[in-house]
């Protein structure tokens, strides 16, 4: 129940807008703990729970990657918010949405350079650290005078995905990595860095026996630095290190779990 009260003549919403930010609250954290393959059924039904959530839920929720193939250019290309257009996604390859969108946005023909070549060099990146997958970088304006920047990682590990691996039976990493870019001052810029890793892993084999493992986990960085050596390469140094940082939190994670099991076997 809310408690509307009168003060001085005017209305109080206090109550309201605390038992709303205990409902988003709530929903998040319903939503941290389901595994990343049910997400996307879970947030569809928390849509329907509680509507007047819906804008705040959508930004602030991370859904596994998908993945769709640009025809004009023969290659794949990650699926995610900062992409979407309506119902079209623009691939970083063309530049081209798919399905075809009248009056769609784009980033300028300047960001529009650089996104061209933080794929080129994330395409590297991903398959020094991860031998394969799939990669996407995305960039557009904000309204601060600086630009935002999404690179996306993701790699199948599944019995018929492209990068198995031992046993599994399932496997999934997705890394979602947002950074903005503030406006250059002096030869400085602000860089605040989110990032997310989804882990999916599953066997079912005589040798391994039956487990499932899943889970995700995001962290953020924030730095000043200098532009003389240009965005792409303290962008580049930033993911580089907080990804180092998340994957030995997982590796962690999957030792004490490893390790209950052995003691319940």
């Amino acid at each position: 129940m809310v408690i509307i009260s009168c003060l001085n003549g005017g209305i109080d919403f206090s109550g309201v807008r605390a038992e709303r930010f205990e409902e988003m609250e709530a929903a998040l954290g319903l939503l941290r703990r389901m595994p990343p393959k049910q997400s996307e059924t879970a947030l569809s039904a928390l849509l329907s729970l509680i509507p007047q959530h819906s804008s705040d839920l959508l930004s602030q929720v991370d859904l596994p990657l998908q993945v769709l193939r640009d025809t004009e250019s023969g290659k794949d290309f990650i699926l995610c918010e900062y992409n979407r257009d309506a119902d079209s996604y623009r691939s970083p390859w063309s530049n081209k949405y798919l399905p075809p969108l009248e009056d769609a946005l784009y980033p300028s023909s300047e960001l529009r350079k650089l996104e061209v070549e933080a794929n080129d060099i994330f395409a590297i990146y991903r398959d020094q650290y991860y031998e394969g997958g799939i990669s996407s970088v995305y960039m557009w304006e904000d309204d601060n005078e600086g630009f935002v920047a999404c690179f996306l990682i993701k790699k199948d590990g599944s019995k018929s995905g492209h990068g198995r691996r031992g046993c599994l039976e399932e496997g999934a990493w997705d890394a979602i990595h947002v950074i903005q870019v503030g406006p250059e001052e002096e030869e400085m810029a602000h860089y605040c860095l989110t990032s997310t890793i989804m882990l999916s892993l599953a066997t079912d084999d005589e040798s391994s026996g039956k487990f499932g493992l899943s889970g995700s986990i995001r962290r953020q960085m924030k730095m000043d630095l200098t532009v003389a050596e240009g965005h792409l390469c303290n962008m580049g140094r930033m993911i580089e290190e907080l990804e180092g940082k998340l994957r030995n939190s997982l590796d962690q994670e999957k030792i004490q779990i490893r390790s209950l099991s052995i003691i319940i076997s």
